[in-house]
């Protein structure tokens, strides 16, 4: 894969690791009994929209996305058991499924847990966390096998991309849980994620931090490199008591639309569960349907990247405390990130 090839797949991605702004949509998935439009009752239950972003967070809700294009008879096969009809987009920035969840154009969003919270502020409360879809993508990636624990980056050379974003608060946040500043090692900050590779294949000794699906695409280029460091195992050493896990994308749902189609939001987390479980057990199926949606651009790729995504479902007190402890994480470093405070209560749909 060329640089030039590497960055044109690495677009795709960035949203999701930077929160970045700007961007268009990616593609828009087959709706299934598209005519059906809007929000309301047809013979088929209650239509939902949903709307999730061209990295990790899509890849779990992907054999769902495939049922329901069955149903519709798009691949040749049948899902008559699901209750309710769904059309899918996916798109390459966060900012461009905000607005339509602003605007009541999007009934249930799959984002990244800090936008989550910001639009939670924007709207007065208007969306919940439903569950957690994506835990961690971030690792250290090196040829270098002393690099075992967060304190061997000490007097090291790092490569990253987003100074200011959340990789980079999650990099100081356990920078300073191992009792060390910024100011230990040298980061040395790339504007994209095909840079930083270039450094990796063509310095041995090069160290850098990226997002999955980036490192198995760096790996690929350079036959020495290894994940170094999972960042979610090392949070986790950080905090064994309270719960609090690096979360990277949540599911959000407009609380109109929980009180008015209550029983379709259940619906849809059930498939949305049995589908993040489909993805982790049948990689290989996953990833040619990962490669199709154009999420990832070859399965081969998607197959070994897969398994580090960090995909899963968890919802309840469970899922409040990992958010939580995660968004006061991002609020230390920077309460804007988060959208200038800590989401209340309503933020967390807990089902009694």
């Amino acid at each position: 894969m060329t640089r030039r090839e590497f960055a044109a797949f690495a677009a795709g991605f960035l949203s999701l690791a930077l929160v970045g702004c700007g961007g268009s949509p990616a593609g828009t998935g087959s709706a299934a009994r598209a005519g059906s439009g809007g929000s309301g009752r047809d013979a088929g239950g209650t239509a939902v929209r949903v709307a999730s972003l061209k990295g990790p967070t899509s890849i779990g809700l992907v054999p769902f996305m495939d049922k329901v294009s069955q149903e519709a008879g798009d691949a040749g096969g049948s899902a008559d058991d699901l209750e309710n009809t769904y059309a899918f987009e996916i798109s390459a920035a966060a900012d461009e499924i905000v607005p339509k969840i602003i605007k009541g154009d999007i009934d249930i969003a799959l984002l990244p847990a800090n936008v989550a919270s910001v639009l939670h502020s924007k709207t007065g409360g208007g969306v919940a966390v439903l569950d957690i879809n994506t835990l961690g993508v971030l690792y250290v990636a090196a040829a270098d096998d002393s690099i075992q624990s967060i304190a061997d980056l000490k007097g090291k050379t790092l490569y990253m991309t987003g100074k200011g974003t959340t990789p980079d608060y999650v990099l100081q946040y356990l920078l300073s849980a191992n009792g060390m500043t910024s100011d230990d090692l040298t980061i040395e900050y790339k504007s994209e994620a095909a840079e930083v590779a270039a450094v990796l294949k063509e310095q041995t000794d090069a160290i850098g931090l990226l997002p999955q699906p980036f490192v198995t695409v760096a790996m690929a280029q350079n036959e020495n490199l290894k994940m170094a460091l999972n960042l979610t195992e090392e949070w986790e050493k950080t905090q064994p008591e309270n719960g609090s896990a690096l979360v990277t994308g949540v599911t959000v749902c407009r609380k109109d639309v929980l009180e008015d189609q209550a029983d379709a939001v259940d619906t849809f987390l059930k498939e949305h569960e049995a589908s993040a479980a489909f993805a982790n057990a049948n990689v290989e199926e996953t990833a040619q349907l990962v490669a199709d949606a154009g999420i990832i651009e070859k399965a081969p790729i998607a197959a070994k990247a897969i398994p580090y995504c960090s995909i899963t479902y968890i919802d309840g007190a469970d899922m409040q405390a990992k958010v939580s402890g995660y968004l006061s994480v991002l609020f230390d470093q920077d309460p804007s990130s988060i959208g200038g405070q800590l989401p209340d209560e309503g933020f967390y749909l807990i089902y009694s």
